[in-house]
């Protein structure tokens, strides 16, 4: 088992707001951070840098291996609660700004995937099924085009071109209160979990980030993603946690 993490300005950005953490917590434990800010100047990216130290930290200071299915949902959820507030109070008492960042995080162990998100930073589960390999998007997108996907507005093929495309429903920081979307799932021996911003989501191709993950050595993968999304443009910064347990 083990973790891969990379972060890139990309080619069209002044400065990296994205953040990303991934560390082994014990030989068969896993956990990973990934966060996106949003915000003027460098608020954006305070706010990920917040986001990812508490959350990281009370992962590290409270995950144990003896916790059950629903300790280990808590420990998630009020990681992201937590952050929230930080950057709540950060933005009003310190900054005087308005910021915010999505968060994706995910702990692995026991051939089970935990992992929570606010906004628009995705986890995918990457397995094999017979002689295929195949990718699926666990987390759902908190965003506008979303909501208009869900009601019928739009297709899926008009997403990547909408005008609102890139507005955020819901992230941590932008209320006194949020609410994070959690979801579990077991893997086999061979499955891979991909958590990422949208700087390589939105510019790529879920069937090509999933040939990029199986084609390439697990520790050469996230740069090769990083890679691929420049030369889609590299518009947006690009973050990448790999976790391969």
């Amino acid at each position: 088992m083990n973790v891969y993490t990379q972060t890139d300005i990309g080619l069209a950005r002044t400065e990296n707001q994205d953040n990303v953490w991934g560390e082994m917590l014990s030989p068969t434990v896993c956990a990973a951070v990934l966060c996106d800010g949003m915000g003027g100047e460098s608020e954006g990216g305070l706010a990920s840098t917040i986001a990812v130290d508490v959350v990281s930290k009370r992962i590290k200071e409270n995950f144990n291996e003896m916790m059950n299915r629903n300790s280990v949902r808590n420990l998630l959820i009020t990681s992201v609660i937590a952050a929230n507030s930080y950057v709540w109070d950060t933005a009003r008492t310190k900054v005087h700004e308005v910021m915010g960042t999505t968060c994706v995080a995910a702990i692995v162990f026991g051939g089970t995937a935990y992992i929570v998100n606010v906004g628009d930073s995705r986890a995918y589960h990457l397995f094999s099924q017979g002689d295929d390999e195949c990718i699926r998007q666990i987390t759902k997108d908190h965003t506008h085009v979303q909501e208009l996907l869900d009601r019928g507005e739009i297709t899926e093929e008009m997403i990547k071109t909408h005008p609102d495309r890139h507005k955020i429903t819901r992230a941590i920081g932008a209320d006194e209160s949020v609410t994070p979307d959690y979801f579990e799932l077991p893997l086999n021996p061979d499955d891979r979990i991909l958590l990422c911003s949208d700087g390589l989501s939105s510019y790529g191709n879920d069937l090509e980030i999933l040939d990029v993950c199986f084609d390439i050595k697990s520790e050469d993968c996230c740069g090769e993603l990083i890679r691929y999304a420049l030369r889609k443009g590299g518009h947006d910064n690009i973050s990448v946690a790999l976790i391969v347990p």
